[in-house]
């Protein structure tokens, strides 16, 4: 089976955030950078629900885990 790429705004519609690019990048533009150490999922603006299915889909390496990858490395800047 192939994997499955999912974009940027379909990692917010998962989170139940907003899918608009310029919500997107305000998200992310009023949450950086990340305090030193701490990893996306244990980010406190997170709900738990949230944190949860960052974590896990890191862990697993699943489908989602490229873009949380590339999330992270964004709110890192």
């Amino acid at each position: 089976m192939e994997a499955q790429t999912h974009s940027m705004a379909n990692l917010f519609a998962q989170l139940g955030l907003s899918t608009e690019p310029a919500d997107i990048d305000k998200f992310i533009t009023e949450r950086r950078p990340l305090s030193n150490g701490t990893t996306i999922c244990n980010a406190p603006f997170w709900t738990e629900v949230q944190s949860r299915f960052l974590k896990e889909e890191i862990i697993w390496d699943a489908d989602w885990a490229g873009v949380i990858d590339e999330l992270n490395a964004r709110l890192s800047k």
